[in-house]
């Protein structure tokens, strides 16, 4: 009997040996096929490029993620910045600043004149090149007159600013030094939600940290950070001081910069950290090493998401697209032959989900470029060549005008435009319509998004123009109780709000 149960337990022992073996075989061929993808990379600068990675060995996981981690600490570094601001004096009480007291005891009271302080700040960046390279944000260094970089190895730089853009938040230093560690670029594109990544910086100037999570979300726009947004969110914790530092997948690759996070005003860490993905800001460093600046293309229109609302107003049944609300003279788009009230509704191709979608992917084309247009106009889609512009400095181009409304224009009280008061608006000559003097805060128009305000110019009712206050009245009357769309000029650029009864 116990030969029997001997011989039963060495055969189990066999079979299970088997399998570990074939478990693992399959495993590892999963991790390898894991591994590979596609990455970025710049051929103009030795930026180190993550190529044929190597499947990660599970008994490096034994005690942890250190197998990862350890080799890109030493890329990421501290960032401290110091810039001269004027203090206000002491603003405790007048008596101070009385001449007679002043007189007899000075300002050793505090009082006196404004005088300049040297106000710090800290932050992280990423090394990118062997000679020295940094990418960080822009918000880390804005305003700096002293920049200083702080190696893992107590070594300490003066850093040069090479270029910046706020619009992405993003911004490059220099430092002279050579044979330094670096981190590959990654492919972001290929994060997915769920994947575990890893935030690498310095909180709060206490040193060099890492915290694990995963990503929670891709794409992340309409936050009110950055004039671009298409953030990666994490579950990581990221807190001050983080600014600038890396986000790495688990091969070690650079995949984000931490940049911001939502806290509720308590200043730190809840679980929602965002990051910019290196598919917007390694085209954004490649253009400031080649150019000292980013230069965007320009299309010349101004785009709104298309609400349920507008988008039964205008009987349009296609999903995604971007509303064309105006369209700017002398622009790309006027030249092409594009119209307020068309749906953008393809780019080159690929369909565009909204208008952030839009915008982001305009601003990443240089100017010159000549992109394809699928245009959805009276229920038919149409093709357009557009060659794009340079966008300029100060244009709001492609901004959103507004996304869906409330109900009826109970409460809003209208004028005739005259040419005075167009001018007071700042319009252009031959603008039409009807100018807004005032809005009851409690009618459906006032919760429009965005609402109908004093000042505002309705230009059209349900497609039909208004040029007088008559033409406005009888536009309402028609619709009699059924929703409005309202074609709304404001500040000079005009966008749609669909206005519902009660």
């Amino acid at each position: 009997m116990e030969r029997s149960s001997f011989s039963i337990r060495r055969w189990v022992a066999t079979v299970v040996v088997i399998a570990a073996f074939a478990g693992g075989a399959l495993l590892s061929q999963g991790f390898r096929d894991w591994a590979g993808h596609t990455v970025l990379g710049s051929p103009r600068e030795p930026i180190a490029i993550a190529q044929n990675a190597l499947p990660v060995s599970l008994g490096n996981f034994a005690n942890g993620f250190s197998a990862v981690i350890k080799p890109a600490l030493p890329a990421v570094v501290n960032i401290r910045t110091s810039k001269m601001v004027k203090s206000q004096g002491n603003q405790m009480s007048p008596f101070f600043n009385d001449p007679m007291f002043r007189q007899f005891f000075g300002d050793q009271f505090g009082g006196g004149k404004p005088h300049a302080e040297r106000e710090q700040a800290l932050g992280s960046g990423v090394i990118v090149t062997t000679d020295g390279t940094i990418l960080t944000n822009n918000h880390v260094i804005d305003g700096a007159s002293d920049i200083k970089v702080y190696l893992s190895d107590k070594r300490e730089f003066k850093a040069k600013l090479v270029g910046a853009d706020p619009k992405t938040d993003i911004a490059v230093l220099k430092i002279e030094a050579n044979g330094l560690p670096t981190l590959p670029l990654g492919d972001s594109s290929q994060l997915n939600v769920g994947d575990l990544i890893f935030a690498i910086g310095d909180p709060f100037g206490i040193g060099e940290t890492a915290t694990m999570g995963i990503v929670s979300a891709t794409g992340r726009g309409q936050l009110g950070i950055e004039d671009y947004e298409n953030f990666i969110q994490t579950d990581a914790a990221i807190n001050p001081g983080n600014s600038g530092g890396a986000m790495i997948d688990i091969h070690g690759n650079l995949v984000g910069i931490n940049t911001a996070i939502l806290s509720h005003g308590s200043g730190g860490n809840e679980g929602v950290g965002f990051a910019i993905p290196m598919s917007m800001a390694k085209p954004v460093m490649d253009q400031i090493l080649s150019h000292g600046k980013v230069v965007r293309g320009y299309l010349g229109v101004h785009i709104q998401d298309l609400s349920p609302e507008i988008a039964k107003a205008f009987n349009y049944n296609l999903s995604g697209g971007a509303l064309i609300g105006d369209v700017s003279p002398n622009t790309p788009a006027s030249k092409a032959g594009l119209q307020k009230g068309d749906v953008i509704v393809k780019l080159n191709g690929q369909p565009v989900n909204d208008y952030v979608d839009l915008r982001l992917r305009i601003s990443q084309m240089a100017p010159g470029t000549s992109v394809k247009l699928d245009v959805w106009r009276d229920g038919k889609t149409q093709d357009y060549s557009v060659a794009l512009g340079e966008l300029p400095e100060k244009a709001e181009a492609e901004e959103s005008t507004g996304t869906e409304g409330g109900g009826g224009l109970e409460g809003v009280e209208v004028d005739e435009l005259t040419p005075d008061i167009a001018q007071q608006l700042n319009l252009g000559p031959g603008t039409h319509g009807v100018v807004v003097t005032a809005v009851d805060p409690s009618s459906p128009a006032a919760a429009a998004q965005p609402p109908i305000g004093r000042g505002d110019v309705i230009q059209e009712i349900n497609h039909k123009p208004v040029k007088n206050v008559s033409d406005y009245r009888q536009a309402i009357a028609a619709a009699a109780n059924q929703p409005l769309l309202l074609l709304v000029n404001h500040g000079g650029v005009t966008g749609y709000s669909v206005v519902q009864p009660h």
